[in-house]
């Protein structure tokens, strides 16, 4: 499987320990490189055609892209623009990638201490904000406006995972995500 990601926080999510172990697991190999599109723009069909290529050219099966809801309606109307084909898979965070942090309590709570809940990360508009606003409040410590990679990395270094964001009770893209890994998986088939 080969990815394609919208931008910066989505490939350190895929290239993350956690990830590339949850991948072996479910016996689904990651094809390299990891394609970091640089921003939303750069998904549309006829930007995205020559990473679909260099993915297939490295032997890649199927393709997944993922990217952030943002301002769309909806999770249709990022298909209806990004336009996978028959081998692609679309994974559409609401409203931005982000939201997975926030709905990982474990990690929320290993940075934040105490024990952290967020109820419902995907109605933020702008979770990065949430989270920078909500780790001042309660560690006094933040990150800069333009620091997502940073903060990232240190959620991903603290132990950040998909499979907790999945377990939130709200946050159904995390959900999607995988159970579309599961149903691709040589071990649950």
């Amino acid at each position: 499987m080969g990815f394609i990601c919208e931008g910066d926080v989505e490939k350190a999510l895929i290239e993350s320990p956690n990830f590339q172990n949850l991948l072996q697991r479910f016996e689904i190999e990651c094809v390299k490189p990891i394609i970091n599109a640089e921003g939303n723009g750069n998904l549309l069909p006829h930007n995205i055609q020559r990473h679909r290529d260099n993915l297939k050219d490295n032997n890649a099966e199927i393709v997944l892209i993922i990217t952030d809801l943002d301002n769309s309606t909806s999770i249709t109307s990022v298909k209806n623009r990004i336009s996978p084909l028959v081998d692609e898979i679309l994974i559409v965070s609401v409203k931005q990638v982000e939201a997975w942090f926030l709905a990982d309590s474990i990690t929320m709570s290993i940075i934040c201490e105490p024990e952290y809940f967020f109820e419902f990360p995907e109605n933020e508009v702008n979770p990065f904000e949430t989270i920078r606003r909500e780790l001042l409040r309660i560690t006094g410590r933040g990150y800069g406006r333009y620091a997502k990679l940073k903060f990232a990395d240190n959620f991903i270094r603290n132990g950040f995972s998909i499979e907790n964001a999945a377990n939130h009770p709200n946050c159904p893209s995390a959900k999607y995500f995988i159970n579309k890994l599961q149903s691709l998986s040589r071990t649950h088939s």
